[in-house]
């Protein structure tokens, strides 16, 4: 067998495989002659059957199976060998009326070369990089949300501003039959919450969805249905009142502390609040350095500069798919892809050139954290080291579940890197702030 490449370009090139009966013919005997062991033909005892016949019906099918295990091995192993950083794979050039009965069979293949380019990580135009700080407005929500969440309710006879209502909500011509507890302080309607205020266990009220509350999602739970169809619903909805209560606020002592953070790990206002601060401010870090990952991605996309071979992708597009596409659609397809395909290539270059790598003690711990963060939310605050050793061994036998931590993993060290590398301004915002300036 004789591989050679022929360069096209600096982005194509061609690779020539020649192969002889030599490199085949004992190997395809061998197949043969174990299927005229095993072959059962009548007019024939098992085993006796003539090695022509055998060679008529199974020959050719075995000769281009076992040609084409030849073609892929040492395709595979020339490209590694020669260090060919190939895009896609090698697509086979169009042969017609190829010769299976020739002394030496020639094939070749199309190969897309990565192209060759550099990566400056520190830019000359500084990339902001989000600080998200919890504000006294923030935090003072926030210890209200506790004090009401774990405060006691009160019954009432009637509706008032401050209260929570529970009842049925139901439309029938849209299938809505839901029990809930509405908050009258999360509805943004003043016609609801007038209709509501003064009502009584065993009222029915009639509401509008659109607008009922003031976060749009809130419909989807209060009404049973999915956020699809919660999304332009203009109905009318009756509301059967079925008990009213008013919550009274917990008190910040030291019961409401352990129960929130442990014995004694909180022991006043000032160090609920810190720690309420502190806790958000982690949460936040996730969501800005999610920010920094993606302007960074959109930095290097649109300031490293290289070409890539484009007919080449748009033709192993057109080929490698579950079904065949036109030009024009494999056209289209490479558009949609190009921009990721660039950020690969880059993110690649970034990782090899700066030693990035994921080693299997890392993952397990950083699958042991994730798995932490998951109990935690559950109540189990202080699992034991071998429980989270047990389920961590079970969530890296799934190799899903291995690839998915080790790409979060990686963009964690990616994250790390620009924030040491990178020309980055620390601009602080609230959360509030960061909503409007990075969303809209």
């Amino acid at each position: 067998m004789n591989i050679t490449k022929e360069q096209i370009d600096e982005l194509n090139a061609v690779v020539k495989v020649a192969i002889t009966k030599d490199d085949y013919k004992e190997k395809v005997e061998n197949i043969l002659k174990d299927y005229r062991k095993k072959a059962d033909i009548p007019g024939f005892r098992k085993g006796q059957v003539p090695m022509g016949l055998i060679q008529k019906q199974y020959g050719k099918a075995v000769l281009v199976d076992e040609v084409n295990k030849l073609l892929q091995d040492n395709l595979n192993k020339y490209l590694t060998e020669e260090k060919l950083d190939v895009l896609g794979n090698p697509l086979p050039k169009q042969q017609d009326n190829f010769n299976w009965d020739a002394d030496e069979l020639d094939f070749e293949f199309e190969l897309g070369l990565a192209p060759s380019f550099d990566v400056a990580i520190k830019s000359k135009k500084a990339i902001t990089h989000y600080v998200i700080v919890a504000d006294d407005k923030m935090i003072d929500e926030q210890v209200e949300r506790i004090q009401k969440q774990y405060g006691k309710l009160i019954s009432k006879e009637e509706v008032s501003k401050k209260d929570e209502v529970s009842g049925v909500f139901t439309n029938e011509a849209e299938e809505i039959n839901n029990k809930t507890t509405l908050e009258l302080d999360k509805l943004k309607s003043k016609k609801a919450i007038d209709s509501l205020v003064g009502k009584k266990v065993g009222d029915v009220i009639t509401l509008k969805t659109k607008g009922l509350f003031k976060e749009d999602h809130t419909l989807t739970s209060a009404l049973g249905i999915d956020a699809e169809k919660s999304k332009d619903l203009n109905v009318e909805v009756t509301f059967t009142i079925e008990e009213i209560n008013e919550r009274e606020p917990a008190a910040l002592d030291q019961e409401l502390f352990d129960k929130l953070f442990g014995k004694d790990a909180v022991t006043s206002v000032e160090e609920l609040k810190a720690k309420i601060k502190e806790d958000s401010e982690k949460q936040f870090e996730q969501q800005s350095d999610q920010k920094l990952l993606n302007d960074v991605t959109e930095h290097f996309i649109e300031n490293t500069k290289f070409e890539l071979p484009a007919e080449f992708l748009k033709k192993w597009i057109q080929t490698t798919g579950e079904k065949p596409l036109t030009e024009d659609e494999a056209s289209e397809e490479y558009t949609k892809s190009e921009k990721g395909l660039r950020y690969q290539l880059i993110e690649g270059k970034i990782i090899t050139e700066n030693n990035l790598q994921v080693q299997i003690d890392e993952l397990k711990e950083f699958a042991k954290g994730f798995i932490k963060t998951q109990m935690a939310q559950f109540g189990q605050l202080n699992p034991a080291e071998e429980e989270l050793e047990n389920i961590a061994g079970r969530v890296l036998s799934n190799q899903d579940e291995v690839k998915r931590l080790s790409e979060q993993l990686m963009s964690q060290k990616l994250i790390t890197l620009y924030k040491e590398k990178a020309n980055l301004k620390t601009k602080e915002v609230t959360y509030e702030n960061f909503v409007k300036e990075v969303y809209g």
